[in-house]
């Protein structure tokens, strides 16, 4: 069989950069913290566990105490609780998510109300959610769009999660126009986001099988799937080696991969490895 990798398979630079500032705190410092999961990933939390931060359910006496804070960003209500008990913040959040926050808050500064495009339970949405004084409205799908609540609105801005389907986004985008007499859109999905979903709407028309890896709590790697699934029905999603079923593969010449962005590169290695000797 012929395996064919994505070339944006994998790490993207915020989780890189979130990981090497991490491991480096652990390395230097004592009694380091974090209230969520760096990344949505098994494999990388527990690397992080390892290294000696520990995952704590709430906020306690702060002194002498590390706080480090995901990737996807945190509420602004949570960083001031966790400075008023006394920690210090390591502050991970991804470059292109504080971005998002700066529109949000710019919007909310120039009275238009914030319309998010994304997961509603997703870190990175709850963070963004808690840059704000007044209460956002939060779409994750065309269907739930909130008619009777975006009809009062006369003045608004779209900003997307970072690890959003763009297309999808588009269409909400298009819909709401017709209702909000003045709507900026602010296409906030990130560019590896964006490149990763260009690669997967080619890969699954030039392959008999897409394996696609990350963990079941990924957002970008569930938007891989629902590119490829339409395109392939050979689509299968896994985390790890043991995920896969070798019937998946009968008859398959040519099989593509592709990661999410906060798959690490042993595990895409080790699924590679497996697929090769199959």
């Amino acid at each position: 069989m012929k395996i064919s990798l994505a070339k944006s398979a994998g790490f993207c630079f915020g989780v890189k950069r979130a990981i090497n500032i991490s491991l480096h705190a652990a390395a230097t410092r004592k009694n380091v913290y974090m209230l969520s999961d760096i990344v949505h990933n098994e494999e990388v939390v527990r690397q992080i566990h390892k290294a000696g931060i520990k995952k704590i359910k709430r906020l306690g006496s702060g002194k002498g105490k590390m706080l480090l804070l995901s990737a996807h960003g945190a509420a602004d209500k949570t960083i001031e609780k966790a400075k008023q008990l006394g920690y210090e913040i390591i502050d991970v959040t991804c470059p292109m998510v504080k971005d998002i926050h700066k529109i949000a808050i710019n919007t909310e500064n120039t009275c238009r109300k914030v319309v998010i495009i994304g997961d509603k339970k997703h870190n990175e949405v709850q963070g963004i959610i808690g840059q704000l004084k007044n209460k956002a409205i939060v779409i994750d799908n065309i269907d739930n769009i909130p008619y009777g609540s975006i009809k009062k609105i006369k003045k608004a801005s779209v900003v997307v999660q970072s690890t959003q389907n763009i297309d999808k986004a588009l269409k909400i985008v298009k819909v709401l126009r017709k209702y909000i007499p003045e709507l900026q859109f602010f296409n906030t999905v990130c560019r590896p986001t964006r490149i990763k979903q260009e690669e997967i709407k080619t890969m699954p028309r030039e392959n008999d099988v897409m394996i696609i890896i990350g963990s079941k709590n990924s957002a970008n790697t569930k938007r891989l799937y629902e590119i490829s699934k339409p395109l392939n029905n050979r689509s299968y999603w896994v985390n790890t080696k043991e995920g896969i079923k070798p019937e998946w593969l009968k008859g398959a010449n040519k099989i593509g991969v592709t990661a999410g962005a906060s798959t690490p590169k042993s595990t895409i290695k080790g699924i590679i490895q497996y697929l090769s000797c199959l």
